[in-house]
């Protein structure tokens, strides 16, 4: 098969013939029919994980066609029109019994602990834990960007922030994970402050549901400014991109009793950010972490997007081949894509 990939860290990557994975017991093969550029990928290639073996074939927001199933699968059939959560759970440890399956005790990770989704096929390891039924009027390309961003950003908002109608909303970066974590919050009735370097990257914002921008490049205290607009601080705010001065505004910018949720990677240079832990303690702050979404949740969400009050399809910016998608990949802590990138050509 066709596939983009990684000999060297920092090196650039390349399209090259490799071997079709194999198909895993309880597990199955995949057509995939549509991958997204993640920043999450970047932080793979420059050598960020550890769970990384190289050669190594990145990607882990995806959709696609089962081609071939593994021993022992029961209910999955070849033709079906499937994606995946991008922490895959093995469905038996103490915490997947809680039903917390984002944060499994023996996860698989396609594009990080194995081989991913930027080539023609990919292997899914216990398909019946793990598998999301694709309705037929969701698009291979909007499945594929539920599968880290959104999927991340709607436990963020709806099951960690627990936004509801009435309440402000404060979204530090508007990327993929930041318009997402937009478009849900307005979706949930909440008022939206969104927050960016980026003028194009705001008016997406507005686009997404955003009522108030904040440009943080001419803004000499971001958080002075929101709790100026917010009449005291926002109820919950969100670290969408993962940097020491998003996650430490974010914290900044709360009301008394609000939640910060940190869903941005901090990796590299950017890890052990400071915390103002004296507004922690003196507004009782919550600090919430959101690793991604189990595949049992995903009804509510595909739910919301059948009866059209989210739209992830909107968030897609560039569609690009699967030969583009080194030069992209290289590029992504540029911070140029407006939306999301998604390969779509192989």
């Amino acid at each position: 098969m066709k596939a983009l990939l990684i000999e060297s860290f920092f090196q650039a990557p390349r399209v090259t013939q490799v071997a079709d994975p194999e198909t895993p017991d309880q597990g199955i093969l995949l057509e995939v029919k549509a991958t997204g550029l993640c920043r999450s990928d970047w932080h793979g290639w420059m050598g960020h994980d550890p769970d990384i073996v190289l050669p190594h074939v990145p990607g882990h927001e995806f959709a696609g066609i089962i081609r071939e199933l593994g021993k022992g699968v029961r209910n999955w059939k070849v033709g079906d029109r499937v994606t995946v959560p991008f922490v895959c759970a093995c469905g038996t440890c103490p915490t997947c019994q809680t039903g917390n399956q984002q944060i499994c005790d023996d996860q698989f990770q396609p594009g990080f602990t194995h081989w991913g989704s930027f080539a023609q096929y990919v292997a899914v390891h216990r398909a019946d834990t793990n598998l999301v039924k694709l309705p037929d009027s969701v698009s291979f390309e909007a499945a594929a960007s539920l599968g880290c961003r959104f999927a991340t950003s709607f436990r963020a908002v709806v099951a960690q922030g627990k936004v509801s109608g009435g309440q402000l909303v404060a979204v530090h970066g508007c990327g993929g994970v930041g318009l997402s974590a937009i478009m849900i919050a307005a979706a949930q009735g909440a008022t939206v402050i969104a927050v960016d370097i980026d003028a194009a990257k705001l008016a997406l914002a507005k686009a997404a549901g955003a009522t108030y921008l904040v440009d943080a490049s001419n803004q000499s205290d971001v958080p002075a400014h929101i709790l100026e607009l917010s009449k005291g601080g926002v109820h919950v705010s969100i670290d969408a991109l993962g940097s020491k001065v998003t996650s430490y505004n974010s914290i900044s910018c709360l009301r008394k009793r609000g939640k910060h949720i940190q869903v941005g990677l901090l990796a590299g240079s950017e890890a052990n950010p400071p915390v103002p832990m004296h507004l922690v303690i003196a507004k009782e702050l919550e600090i919430i972490g959101s690793h991604g979404m189990q595949a049992h949740a995903y009804p509510e969400m595909m739910q919301m997007i059948l009866e059209h009050k989210i739209a992830p399809e909107q968030l897609i910016g560039r569609r690009i081949s699967l030969e583009s998608a080194a030069e992209a990949l290289m590029r992504m802590d540029s911070f140029e894509e407006n939306g999301m990138a998604m390969i779509t050509q192989f």
